[in-house]
């Protein structure tokens, strides 16, 4: 039988960077095994359950590029995939419990009869873990079904697994505690449970167990900043996993023919939003520019800005690249490059073109300019040298001046060429208004 793993979140907020890191190490896992991901949308929490969570489950996975081969969108032979529309199987399961003397009432909720004694759970990434059921006080008899009809987690996942041939259940190592429950209930069906790795908690620097309220903990942060979903894709290998070659860049497809459950590391993995800000970073200066256009559009459409030629775009994005660290920076670095109503930054006048002699300067890399028949990066240098050596200055006296004349800030990429993508025209003609409008 080939491996069959789950990522079975409950939609009741936004996906959680610990979620994704375990829909990663599944997605892992049976790419390399050549087996199948199924998603399973644990939904019986009805006050807290959103439509809108949802689909941040569904947009999250999709940004990060891993797929699922059965359930919700794609369908499949063990559906369905919401347990909120399984009530049936759980009843089935449940009847079965009860012939077998293992469920009784306590007050209108269904309890399981725990058997007292030591539980063991194989874990593939723990080892051999026994558990000490005996005692009552600290392992009372777990619910099955609340008096309203509700059933509880720990039997509806179960049951779940089963149904959907589970193989291998890779999860929180926060859920190894409940483990020997659900050994028990397997037990108790007779069904033989599957293999358990319980991966590493994810921790912040400090060592408290990472919340959704701490900085980076949801996957959608990621996404709005303008993160390339590769760099977070490979940060969050990292956070339980490692290449063992010292490499941090690892792309996914690297990863698959290494990844091993059984190399998965055993101590609790620290959360550094720093590395993976780096690691953004690195990807974003080697991705092609036709990907880091891609990744730029929804952030240039979002912030107004029109396009109408589109290899003008990928000009414009050539030579601001290398000063990117996040997509979502990109439209305040290009703006200037798309229109003319572009407003200056008072600091960089008042600091370039309110120095005496600026705008004289800048008239006369104007006149230089104007004659300049090949309009390249090269040429435009050569030619604002010489200006500066003709008026016995040195180049920077006009580098900052024509800068913020011709995109009225004083930081930006390479000055050439960034007058050579503007094209002739349109410099001279910043010129000229920033002459007209500080003189």
């Amino acid at each position: 039988m080939s491996t069959r793993v789950r990522f079975a979140p409950s939609p009741t907020g936004y996906l959680h960077v610990g979620g994704a890191r375990t829909a990663l190490f599944n997605w892992l896992f049976a790419r390399h095994t050549g087996g199948k991901l199924i998603l399973r949308i644990e939904d019986t929490d009805k006050a807290r359950n959103t439509a809108e969570a949802v689909q941040a489950i569904y947009d999250g996975l999709h940004w990060l590029g891993l797929d699922w081969d059965e359930g919700p969108l794609k369908g499949g032979e063990h559906g369905p995939y919401f347990q909120s529309e399984r009530d049936s199987i759980y009843q089935k399961y449940f009847d079965r419990l009860v012939a077998a003397g293992r469920i009784y009432e306590d007050h209108g909720t269904m309890r399981f009869k725990t058997h007292r004694g030591n539980t063991i759970v194989e874990d593939v990434i723990c080892g051999k873990v026994t558990f000490d059921m005996s005692n009552p006080v600290t392992n009372p008899d777990m619910t099955i079904r609340r008096p309203d009809g509700g059933w509880i987690f720990h039997f509806v996942n179960v049951v779940d697994d089963i149904e959907m041939e589970i193989t291998h259940v890779i999860r929180g190592e926060d859920h190894l505690s409940n483990t020997p429950k659900h050994v028990q209930i397997y037990e108790a069906l007779g069904v033989k449970p599957p293999l358990f790795g319980h991966i590493p908690l994810i921790l912040n620097k400090d060592g408290s167990k990472m919340s959704k309220r701490d900085q980076g903990a949801s996957v959608q942060s990621y996404i709005d900043g303008g993160y390339a979903p590769e760099a977070v894709v490979n940060y969050l290998c990292l956070l339980g996993w490692s290449p063992k070659d010292n490499r941090e860049k690892v792309d996914l497809g690297e990863v698959v023919p290494l990844f091993e459950l059984e190399n998965v590391n055993r101590r609790n993995a620290h959360f550094d939003l720093d590395k993976c800000f780096w690691l953004n970073g690195q990807y974003i200066a080697q991705m092609s520019l036709e990907r880091f256009r891609d990744l730029s559009l929804p952030f240039i459409q979002k912030a107004g800005i029109t396009i109408d030629d589109t290899e003008k775009l990928l000009a414009v994005l050539a030579i601001v690249k290398e000063k990117i660290k996040h997509c979502g920076d990109v439209p305040d670095w290009i703006s200037y490059f798309f229109t003319d109503d572009y407003p200056y930054d008072e600091t960089s006048v008042s600091k370039t073109l309110g120095k005496e002699g600026a705008l004289t300067h800048l008239q006369a890399l104007q006149d230089a300019y104007a004659g300049v028949q090949q309009w390249d990066a090269g040429t435009l240098e050569t030619a604002l040298k010489e200006t500066a050596t003709a008026r016995g200055v040195k180049s920077g006296e006009l580098i900052h001046p024509a800068r913020v004349a011709s995109t009225g800030r004083s930081v930006g990429p390479s000055l050439y060429h960034l007058l050579e993508v503007l094209g002739k025209v349109k410099v001279l003609s910043r010129f000229a208004r920033t002459i007209s409008t500080f003189s």
